[in-house]
């Protein structure tokens, strides 16, 4: 279930960026679907000038028949600027008189990263670092950074997971620098119909008759939809102290049963490929260590700052063991049942990076 508008953006000035990925266009559709109680101006901040144009032209052709995007002029409601986290220069460009900041921007394929690790670190690890050091040296009226990680941050074995725990900790570390700023994380893993995740992948080999690709015959996954990653950035936004991250408590499966599942009655065949380079066979979102740091917030865990300065006292941990996605797994029908209810198995209209897949 979607969470209410923040009243917190009301009359803001936001920057999206990487908002032309799959996460960053859902915070997009969200963010304007708040009208008169969401942000006065939009920024998206992305290097890809073909994704820039897409958005602009879908959502010019809505304007007329649609109350919840447009207010006021459409050009200056939701603005497009290109440019890439790595360059200091464009970042610094690209806050100047933003409010809330939403860092969407990654290299966030695990292979990718392992075979290209320095430009993950260019992207992942400079890219925050550009976001703090431009706030810091230019003095911006930022009030709040949202930071995007991922479980693989976590007892990190890949590039990708290495990079991310150290733009936690980047974030985290910037709170003390930054008075006027307040730096928090949000921390999710694989989700559900973004690019790159398991689901539209077998949807496309089942259409084209098989294999089903499963890497490890263990693997298990947590269910995460992308309205749902939203709902807890806007939950650290309006709640999260400096520092904290924010975990979605959330149901788990085997990809077996996931792919079982979608293939049903089809005859369609499934082979085990091997783990891809950096793979984990768990996901894991709150590590042992984290544990007497994490406490139950709502809906979510919240996990102090290892910072001292940060952190404070704390107070009966919410865990007793680390978090993972082997714990608590879904029943193959549960599995059915919740893919059903989001609309994600074959035959039904999914959103997929924007687009629906039919």
């Amino acid at each position: 279930m979607q969470s209410s508008p923040v009243p917190i953006l009301k009359n803001k000035r936001v920057l999206i960026a990487g908002g032309t990925g799959s996460l960053g266009k859902v915070l997009l559709r969200r963010l304007l679907q708040m009208g008169q109680d969401g942000p006065d101006q939009i920024v998206i901040l992305s290097r890809d000038e073909a994704k820039h144009h897409a958005i602009r032209v879908e959502y010019q052709q809505r304007v007329y028949a649609t109350h919840d995007v447009i207010y006021r002029n459409f050009v200056e409601h939701l603005t497009f600027r290109i440019g890439d986290v790595r360059d200091y220069s464009a970042v610094a460009a690209a806050l100047r008189g933003i409010h809330v900041v939403f860092n969407a921007a990654a290299l966030k394929q695990v292979p990718t990263c392992e075979y290209f690790p320095f430009e993950a670190v260019q992207t992942n690890v400079g890219g925050a670092e550009n976001i703090v050091r431009a706030i810091r040296e230019h003095d911006l009226p930022v009030e709040t950074v949202i930071g995007i990680s991922t479980d693989k941050a976590v007892k990190p074995i890949n590039v990708m997971g290495m990079t991310k725990a150290l733009q936690e900790r980047i974030f985290a570390r910037a709170n003390l620098d930054t008075a006027q700023t307040r730096f928090a994380i949000v921390r999710y893993g694989n989700v559900l119909a973004s690019r790159g995740s398991v689901i539209p992948l077998f949807h496309d080999q089942i259409r084209n008759g098989g294999p089903v690709t499963i890497t490890d015959p263990l693997m298990t996954r947590f269910l995460l939809s992308l309205d749902e990653a939203v709902d807890l950035m806007f939950a650290a936004l309006e709640t999260a102290q400096r520092g904290e991250t924010y975990i979605p408590r959330l149901p788990s499966a085997r990809i077996t049963d996931i792919a079982q599942v979608l293939i049903g009655d089809r005859p369609v065949s499934s082979v085990i490929t091997g783990m891809r380079p950096g793979e984990k066979l768990h996901e894991i979102l709150i590590s042992e260590e984290e544990v007497h740091r994490t406490t139950r917030r709502g809906e979510h865990y919240v996990i102090a700052p290892v910072l001292p300065e940060l952190r404070g006292s704390l107070s009966e941990p919410a865990l007793n063991k680390e978090y993972t996605s082997e714990d608590d797994l879904m029943s193959a029908s549960q599995v059915a049942a919740l893919l059903a209810k989001r609309r994600l198995l074959i035959g039904d209209t999914m959103e997929f990076e924007g687009e629906f897949l039919r």
